[in-house]
Formats: structure tokens, C-alpha cells, sequence
């Protein structure tokens, strides 16, 4: 698989940090200027169409797909990043290390390359990653469809400005005590945290 996803990463050319940084390759730009068309899929995942972002999420529909991961380091804490203020949707609440939509045209793995490097500048051919695995709305209570990665860094990532504002390396139990103590969060930061690293072996 890792394979794999180093091949999508020359495909779509993101080009250099330095580039991305600054929001300046095309691929940003129209992704800035354009309202993204999402996938529509039914509850085995299946794609059944598709629909512009802003008209998803004013129908307040779940049957669409995601990408999540965690960066987590060698003591088992996780990336927690803060977001911006500029955010249309959880304004200032912490999230997860990295989110994305997939759009019409991708794979969840596409998906993952490129919002890897757009907003926290990490090129994924040169840090070791796995698949934690995908979770439903029907099943899980999230929000869409997920695939969730996770990805081991010692050191903050160079994240966009504009996504993120601060951040916090937490053990998984310490972002639900911190939630529990009037912080805010997306909705599906627990309910991830909570299947993926607290979740009982049977």
C-alpha cells in the first residue's frame, strides 16, 4: 500500500513545501476559488453521485467521504492541533491532525496525500504511516465515511497558518479529560480517539 500512495504523491504534484506554504501552486488555488464536489455514497460505501460541498452540509447529509489521521509519537501522545478562527465549521476547537473531503476523482488515498501535504506540509513518502482503518456513519456515529491513518513524527509538523493556530501533544485518555473540562472539539475527535486507542481488545 505504501507503495502505492508514493506513486499518487508524484502523480498529483503538489509541488515544494516552500510553495505550498504559501498557497501558491494551482491545485491550491482552484481548490481556494471553487466549492468542492464531494462524493455520494450509499452505506456500503458504494459511490452513488455526487454533490457540491456547501449544498452536503446544508442538507446536513452524512453519506459522504473523509480522511483522518493521527500523528503520534514514540511515548503514545497524539498531534492535537488547534483550529483556526477563520474556520467556517469549528472555529477555534481542537481537531485531529489532518481532515479532508474527498472529492469527485479521488480515492480516499489520493485524498490523504494531498491534504497531507496542504496542511501540514509532510510529504508521505518520507514518514512512516499506517491505516488504522474506516469507520461509517451508521456504524460509528460519525459524521461520514472515514478512512483513518496515523503516522509517526517526533516533531511538530510545519502546519498552514491558516488551518491551525496552536497545538498539544496528548495521550489519547488526556483529549477526552481536556474535552470533559469545557475545551471544545469537533464532533468526531472522540469518537475516533475513542474506537482507534481506548477501544477494549475482546
Amino acid at each position: 500500500m505504501s507503495a502505492q500512495v508514493a506513486e499518487l504523491a508524484d502523480a498529483l504534484d503538489l509541488g515544494s513545501s516552500s510553495e505550498r506554504s504559501k498557497g501558491s501552486t494551482p491545485f491550491l488555488g482552484i481548490l481556494l476559488m471553487q466549492d468542492e464536489i464531494l462524493i455520494l455514497v450509499d452505506k456500503n460505501d458504494a459511490e452513488i453521485g455526487t454533490m457540491p460541498r456547501s449544498e452536503v452540509y446544508a442538507k446536513r447529509l452524512s453519506n459522504f467521504r473523509v480522511v483522518n489521521a493521527f500523528i503520534k509519537n514514540s511515548r503514545g501522545e497524539l498531534w492535537i492541533p488547534r483550529r483556526s478562527a477563520a474556520k467556517r465549521m469549528f472555529p477555534l476547537c481542537l481537531d485531529m491532525s489532518m481532515g479532508g473531503h474527498v472529492e469527485k476523482g479521488e480515492s480516499y488515498d489520493e485524498t490523504f496525500v494531498r491534504e497531507m501535504m496542504e496542511e501540514l506540509n509532510i510529504d508521505i513518502r518520507k514518514t512512516p504511516w499506517r491505516t488504522l482503518g474506516k469507520i461509517t456513519p451508521h456504524e460509528h456515529g460519525t459524521s461520514a465515511f472515514m478512512e483513518v491513518y496515523e503516522l509517526i513524527l517526533e516533531e511538530a509538523p510545519n502546519y498552514n497558518p491558516d488551518d491551525f493556530v496552536e497545538y498539544y501533544w496528548l495521550k489519547p485518555q488526556a483529549v477526552l479529560e481536556r474535552l470533559k473540562n469545557g475545551d471544545k472539539s469537533k464532533g468526531d475527535l472522540p469518537v475516533l480517539i475513542k474506537h482507534f486507542y481506548l477501544k477494549k481488545s475482546p
